[in-house]
């Protein structure tokens, strides 16, 4: 047993005399049983917004006009009018010049049942674009699902990118910080060696002096102790040589060798003061 619902068949026409004419059609026709087709209603009007109201939830409807120019053009409008109201929307076509009211009740059934039949292929056909449709429904539905997928790892990863800009951006204050602590310490540093550059400036101009051991020198140069370093100093102060200073035990010149020629002038005239007392 079928347990779907029979598809719902509902019939325009222009008037309530039509509406006669095609019950009387309909009598000896069993299309629930052939065709699992009710023919909910026939509908008695050529307003369309009544006819928009009473097709409403329909599967097919079909319209039973006049077949001259006054009831092809309703056929038409209504067609054209409520095409997407309904599932479809079918043409009962009758020989050009019959009136719904008067026509033969076999032809009538017959053209309805043709009308049934072309609205069946139509359906086929757009079951066969529906199906497609479905096809084409699910694989953007798995497009979707993927690039859904996608979209998730991709804010992951942005989540991620963000906690590594931030942390990035912590570690760039950071080192801000420390490179202004740096460039501090730079200026410091930098005002420091300017100071004594000019402090190497200043002993540069001068002349530096170098301290020797008196006894040392003076034994290495003369073989001897040196008898009277009190001595030695006056002698010097005599000479009042610039750049040398002897006392304490220490000798400084400029030079070794400056000292040792000092020392050597020294002895001379300590040498020839002994000799002037004797």
């Amino acid at each position: 047993m079928d347990n779907r619902a029979p598809i719902d068949v509902r019939i325009i026409v222009e008037g309530a005399s039509d509406v006669e004419s095609v019950s009387r059609a309909l009598q000896d026709v069993s299309l629930g049983s052939k065709y699992h087709i009710t023919i909910s209603s026939i509908i008695p009007t050529t307003s369309l917004e009544i006819a928009k109201r009473a097709v409403e939830g329909a599967d097919i409807v079909l319209i039973a006009t006049d077949a001259d120019a006054t009831g092809r053009e309703l056929a038409e409008k209504f067609q054209r009018n409520l095409k997407g109201a309904v599932g479809h929307v079918e043409r009962v076509k009758l020989p050009y010049g019959h009136d719904v009211e008067y026509i033969d009740p076999r032809l009538m059934m017959e053209e309805i049942k043709n009308a049934i039949i072309r609205a069946g292929l139509s359906s086929i056909s757009n079951i066969r674009k529906l199906r497609k449709l479905e096809e084409k429904v699910n694989q953007y539905k798995n497009e979707i699902g993927e690039l859904a997928n996608e979209n998730n790892n991709l804010e992951t990863e942005n989540a991620n990118l963000a906690n590594e800009i931030e942390k990035i951006q912590e570690e760039k204050e950071e080192l801000k910080s420390k490179l202004e602590e740096l460039d501090e310490k730079f200026t410091k540093l930098k005002e420091e060696y300017q100071e004594i550059k000019e402090k190497y400036k200043d002993l540069k101009g001068k002349n530096l002096l170098e301290i020797f051991p008196l006894h040392e020198l003076w034994k290495d140069l003369f073989e001897e102790e040196p008898e009277d370093e009190e001595k030695i100093v006056k002698v010097a102060d005599t000479l009042k040589t610039e750049n040398l200073i002897i006392g304490q035990g220490y000798i400084a010149a400029t030079s070794k060798e400056d000292a040792m020629a000092c020392l050597r002038t020294i002895r001379t005239i300590l040498i020839l003061m002994n000799t002037e007392e004797e």
